[in-house]
């Protein structure tokens, strides 16, 4: 009964309006704000007449803009903060920028379901990120990381973009995650499910742009800019490029030596990102030889990880450089093709490093030996060195070796438990037998080449 009232009242409302020639508009969605407007104008408030009601409104109605209405709907619509995502408008085709023109952003077309949102598990994702750019790009700006002030004064910015990167980075992942064939049906039907689901929901936040809703947020905070955009185009071609690549490996058909290089290129577009928007927070003008060199550290630290997370890359049908060229040249000669790679770059990266300011240089330097450090190396080189890792060459049989390793290992932890009730513990088997894998892996390579740049904690 109430909402029936309502809607009679806003039909009079309207009606009268059009009696006295108000409303002109062929717009039925305006023609009903409108008329809600002047129903909130007559609804009793206290002590205050219509001339009170009315001078409250020509004072504070220019208070009223889009970046505030925008604010307001996200803190007043009501939504739970704690299970928030991100949502995007329901059109389709193309990629974001071909859809986005600045005016889908003002405050009457912004709602829950057309703003950028992050949830709690993308936030906790993208702080070791914060972290390690906060300590190795901060410097760049001629920032003190260690004064609190530094950090929180871009923090939500900073954390909001980030997060919302990783949620759409964990998306793309989940459409090249595998089922391990030796799953039991009941495990790879819900497998299937959980992935269908996941499809789906990529499929509707990359048909329609991926950054769109976040490309709304920057530009109502003054934030968007040329260069800015350019990356978020390069993240979704790296987004692109990964799924391409690794379903190649998976179909085995042809892969591109292009695309590999251009693809591990693009893959650090975040850290690009928050450098470039911190560069806009400061006002301050983009520095060119600054983002060229740690474009080249970045090239290194992705290689470096892309290393490290090797045997897990292919357990997960991740992009992974080592995967893509052991396709392309083989187990033997992949090894020294990237060695020849990462010789190169450091060249660059050295040469690049003397341009630097030499205070920078050295901070940079120390900052560099700190993530060594914190990766684990205590001896040797200070700047670590180089080690690529057995190359797999059946990357099937190693997957199904280590399935059945993982089974017999949770078998061993059965008959465990049910010695136990003689009191007669055995100890649990968790030695892998490698001589069941030999055939599907070729000897490891070891490269005395230093890492000079951060990052090294993975």
């Amino acid at each position: 009964m109430e909402e029936l009232s309502q809607l009679e009242g806003l039909q009079r409302a309207l009606s009268f309006m059009q009696s006295q020639g108000i409303i002109i508009s062929s717009n039925n969605e305006s023609d009903r704000f409108l008329a809600n407007l002047v129903l909130l104008l007559i609804k009793p408030c206290g002590e205050l007449d219509t001339n009170d009601k009315c001078n409250l409104i020509l004072e504070y109605m220019p208070k009223f803009s889009p970046s505030f209405l925008a604010e307001a709907s996200l803190w007043l619509g009501g939504e739970d903060k704690d299970t928030v995502e991100f949502h995007h408008e329901s059109n389709v085709g193309g990629s974001f920028l071909s859809k986005f023109d600045g005016k889908d952003c003002g405050p009457l077309e912004m709602d829950h379901e057309h703003m950028a949102m992050v949830g709690l598990d993308a936030m906790q994702r993208a702080n070791s990120t914060l972290e390690d750019f906060c300590r190795s790009y901060f410097m760049f700006h001629g920032m003190d990381v260690n004064l609190p002030q530094s950090i929180f004064k871009y923090l939500p910015m900073f954390s909001f973009v980030e997060s919302y990167i990783y949620q759409l980075d964990r998306l793309n992942e989940k459409t090249l995650h595998i089922p391990a064939s030796g799953m039991i049906a009941l495990e790879r039907r819900v497998e299937e499910e959980v992935n269908e689901r996941w499809a789906a929901k990529f499929m509707d936040a990359f048909n329609i742009g991926p950054f769109k809703a976040l490309v709304c947020v920057l530009e109502r905070h003054g934030l968007l800019t040329e260069r800015i955009g350019k990356e978020l185009r390069c993240g979704e071609e790296y987004w692109a490029l990964e799924r391409k690549l690794c379903s190649a490996l998976m179909n085995k058909t042809e892969i591109s030596v292009e695309d590999v290089i251009r693809a591990i290129h693009l893959k650090s577009f975040d850290y690009r990102v928050l450098n470039l928007l911190l560069y806009q927070l400061r006002g301050e003008k983009v520095n060119d030889l600054h983002m060229e060199f740690l474009s080249i550290s970045e090239f290194l630290v992705e290689v470096s990880d892309d290393l490290f997370d090797y045997e897990d890359d292919v357990l997960e049908n991740n992009f992974n450089i080592l995967r893509m060229f052991a396709r392309i040249y083989g187990p033997s000669e992949a090894p020294a093709i990237l060695a020849k790679h990462i010789t190169e770059a450091e060249e660059k990266y050295d040469c690049l490093l003397r341009s630097l300011d030499s205070q920078l240089s050295l901070s940079y330097q120390r900052r560099c030996e700190e993530a060594t450090k914190e990766g684990g190396k205590t001896s040797g080189n200070p700047l670590g060195t180089w080690s690529i890792p057995t190359v797999i060459v059946d990357e099937n049989s190693y997957r199904s070796n280590l399935l059945h390793s993982n089974t017999q290992r949770s078998l061993g932890l059965i008959q465990n438990l049910t010695d136990a009730t003689d009191c007669r513990w055995k100890p649990l088997v968790r030695h892998v037998n490698c001589e069941s894998t030999n055939s599907s892996v070729s000897s490891e390579v070891k490269l005395n080449i230093s890492t000079k740049y951060p990052k090294g904690n993975n």
